[in-house]
């Protein structure tokens, strides 16, 4: 039986240190210690996350829960958290909320000041000692002994980093190997970093390059087993019944068994693509759906074959992928591509994407697996304008017409290394009325604290943050600043972890 307070000494050590190997020589040498049974848990708790996902409870409910006081002594195991946290998750009903709470406040008193502080952090999705994931999949690979590639294949397409670990510490690599992509099990999309022109693109990624079409809609994965179709977001949330027309074409795809990555995007009159929050109509949680289909008609535009039939061919280097997609999806149906070494040619394309309506264009390596859940260096987005898509850390309130709303955000791009988020300015320009209603009800619903002026929140929302430049700043510690930043919209289809982090800042300033 491993206390709760040996994971705690553990995150906090891991915490204290900025060196990504050291990180992963502490967490590595916490599992290899574990009982069998507790690892797959315990890699849920040092990853930031729980077995059970969200459990129902509030900031105020979970800060409330100390407020009578900690333990004194360390007798909290691993195995009785999980088994408090799994009752909470259960319950539900007529004053749900108040025996959660209740039940809450009994697991605090049971845990000393430390490990109530970590609970608070895991719980709100807070935890920081830098890397979670990342650092995570190295730890497991380092004490199971195994390549850092099967890890991260494997996390890929499992539900969860504990059933990783659990699999790779107790069975090793053969293990590992039975994790695929399955139909109706989404994984999480590839990403791309940014490259300033076709010219950088081909030279990162040398020879050949497959370049598309950038369009600017709603990222979408959809699966299809026999007459079966569902279609999932970049968040990995079911929106099949928003998308009929999506639905009946694919149905039509000769497979048998297909998962597709591509765009679903709506188009004026004319032909020419509607703006991304146009798109977005059709996304939203309570649709006429039957209304809009006519209203506002959505297409498909496919890039990436994933599984055709039997064959899971995720792994496979991009041209392969790319041959699947042409025997799985008809040509009409497909993103724009072209392959080429030729710098004239690839910008010639770029500039047909941009005439067309569309934002610019991707840049692939054709030797390349796909990468799920990965911002990799084979993908690399080509777009006109500077646009960074941001994280909004804190928002002060306004003044004027704006009082009584947010207004200034404060937005900042997570450290690679750390996993903390760097702030990079602050912007109160683009924001329509709408858009200052709407945000300040969802941040005050994240907020985590507050002083006379600013409303501190959990780093979720997601801004698309236009900007004329980057400037060395030693206003802010990731030493940058955005300048002349405005808000173009929020990318509610994206995840914190979807959005830009410093390391693409820095390539767009060094650029």
């Amino acid at each position: 039986m491993t206390l709760l307070a040996d994971l705690v000494r553990t995150s906090q050590r891991v915490g204290a240190t900025a060196a990504r190997l050291a990180k992963v020589r502490e967490l590595a040498s916490f599992l290899r210690a574990l009982p069998p049974d507790e690892i797959e848990t315990a890699a849920h708790y040092l990853s930031g996350e729980t077995p059970q996902g969200r459990v129902g409870l509030g900031y105020s409910t979970l800060q409330a829960a100390g407020a009578s006081g900690a333990a004194s002594t360390e007798t909290l195991s691993i195995a009785e958290v999980d088994r408090s946290l799994a009752l909470i998750a259960t319950i539900r009903g007529a004053g749900s909320a108040a025996r959660r709470a209740e039940a809450l406040r009994d697991l605090f008193r049971r845990a000393t000041a430390p490990e109530q502080q970590f609970l608070l952090h895991l719980l709100v999705g807070e935890l920081r000692q830098g890397a979670l994931a990342g650092s995570m999949v190295e730890a497991i690979a380092a004490a199971a002994e195994l390549p850092v590639a099967q890890v991260r294949r494997a996390a890929m397409y499992a539900k969860s980093l504990g059933a990783v670990a659990r699999a790779a510490l107790l069975e090793g690599a053969d293990a590992l190997g039975r994790f695929q992509l399955e139909l109706f099990a989404p994984v999480a999309p590839m990403l791309a970093q940014t490259a300033a022109d076709v010219g950088e693109a081909l030279r990162e990624l040398q020879g050949e390059v497959a370049f598309e079409w950038k369009m600017d809609g709603a990222r979408i994965q959809v699966h299809k087993g026999g007459e079966e179709v569902r279609i999932y977001t970049r968040a990995l949330n079911d929106v099949t019944g928003a998308l009929p027309e999506i639905v009946d074409a694919v149905r039509t795809f000769p497979g048998q068994a297909l998962v597709l990555d591509g765009e679903a995007i709506a188009f004026d009159a004319s032909g020419r693509p509607h703006p991304f929050q146009i798109t977005m109509r059709r996304f939203g949680r309570r649709l006429n759906v039957e209304r809009l289909r006519g209203e506002l008609p959505i297409k498909a535009f496919f890039f990436d074959c994933l599984r055709l039939d039997a064959l899971s061919i995720a792994d496979r280097p991009a041209r392969e992928r790319f041959q699947a997609l042409g025997q799985a999806v008809p040509a009409a149906l497909q993103i724009p591509r072209l392959v080429t070494s030729s710098e004239a040619a690839a910008r010639a394309f770029y500039e047909a994407a941009l005439a067309a309506g569309h934002e610019g264009v991707m840049a692939k390596s054709l030797a390349a697996a796909y990468e799920a859940g990965n911002r990799g260096a084979s993908w690399l987005k080509i777009k006109r304008a500077h646009t960074l898509d941001l994280v909004v850390l804190a928002a002060e309130w306004g003044h004027g017409r704006r009082t009584g709303k947010l207004s200034n955000l404060h937005l900042g791009a997570r450290e690679p290394v750390t996993g903390e988020y760097v702030m990079l300015g602050k912007t109160f320009k683009g924001l329509t009325d709408a858009m200052l209603k709407w945000q300040t009800t969802e941040l005050l619903a994240r907020e985590t604290h507050r002083d006379q002026w600013t409303v501190y929140v959990r780093p979720e929302l997601v801004v698309e943050v236009a900007f004329s430049d980057l400037q060395a700043s030693s206003r802010y510690p990731g030493g940058l600043a955005l300048r002349l930043a405005r808000v173009k919209r929020y990318r509610d289809d994206k995840r914190a972890e979807d959005a830009d982090t410093m390391e693409t800042v820095r390539k767009v300033y060094a650029a």
